[in-house]
């Protein structure tokens, strides 16, 4: 290969390179102050919440977890940690929580889309651990626990909304 050849090739791999980059989709950035325990190599544990079902991209989404105990099942207060920010303006929300130990849990993802704090039941999003059905109140606590090992464990969240009489998904047009 000549010299001239060699320093044409070196000049267009970079800009073959921007473009590729711009044509994948961009993975989503962790969110959260926990987000180096979710790090690859990160020894955990923690959470890596997948939230997703957004019904727009207005408010703030929290998302917090609950010993797996009845007493404090979505307790006010009862919450072992939290994790609240600005909703994105596109796409899923990757938020990792720390945990305290290997063990039950309850998580809890809420799109707050007035940015008042409360759940609102006829405007605002929630999903829970093993996205059950949820009724009109909420799921039973069997069908919310999980159990998280060591390390950085996984799972989607799904968000609900009111429609009607039920509590359900945004249907995907």
């Amino acid at each position: 290969m000549n010299k001239l050849a060699r320093v044409t090739i070196a000049a267009t791999l970079p800009a073959a390179s921007a473009l590729l980059a711009l044509s994948a989709p961009a993975a989503a950035a962790v969110l959260g102050s926990d987000a180096a325990a979710c790090a690859p190599g990160a020894s955990g544990p923690a959470m890596l919440v997948d939230v997703t079902g957004f019904k727009d991209r207005d408010g703030r989404l929290r998302v917090q977890y609950y010993p797996a105990e009845e007493n404090d099942y979505l307790g006010s207060g009862r919450y072992i940690r939290r994790q609240e920010m600005p909703v994105t303006a596109s796409g899923d929300m990757l938020v990792c929580l720390t945990l305290p130990a290997p063990g039950d849990y309850v998580m809890v993802a809420l799109q707050d889309r007035n940015s008042d704090g409360k759940l609102s039941v006829w405007g605002d999003g929630i999903g829970f651990s093993n996205n059950p059905k949820i009724p009109l109140g909420k799921p039973p606590l069997k069908n919310t626990r999980f159990t998280a090992g060591p390390g950085v464990n996984k799972m989607t969240i799904v968000l609900n909304y009111m429609s009607g009489l039920s509590v359900r998904p945004i249907k995907k047009k």
